[in-house]
């Protein structure tokens, strides 16, 4: 399985959101393993939505959806105005 996380910052306010196939790992990577990237800057952060999906294709596809502007607006009206 393949999976679509979306991260918070709390502390931040910012979201990041990526593929994976172990998000727990990949959590760990962002807040504590990682000495690069854009999300260094902006720890702690905290899963807050995971997608599951058969083929790393499908994962990547809607990975892409979610960095658009459309994209965004969902995730800002569904999934944060949930917190």
């Amino acid at each position: 399985m393949f999976y679509v996380y979306i991260l918070y910052s709390e502390h931040y306010g910012k979201t990041y959101t990526g593929y994976s196939q172990d998000p727990e790992q990949r959590l760990l990577s962002h807040n504590e393993l990682s000495n690069k990237g854009w999300t260094i800057s902006y720890r702690p952060w905290k899963i807050i939505h995971i997608e599951a999906f058969e083929t790393k294709a499908d994962a990547m596809k809607r990975e892409k959806f979610l960095k658009s502007g459309k994209g965004r607006e969902y995730v800002k009206q569904e999934i944060l105005n949930r917190l």
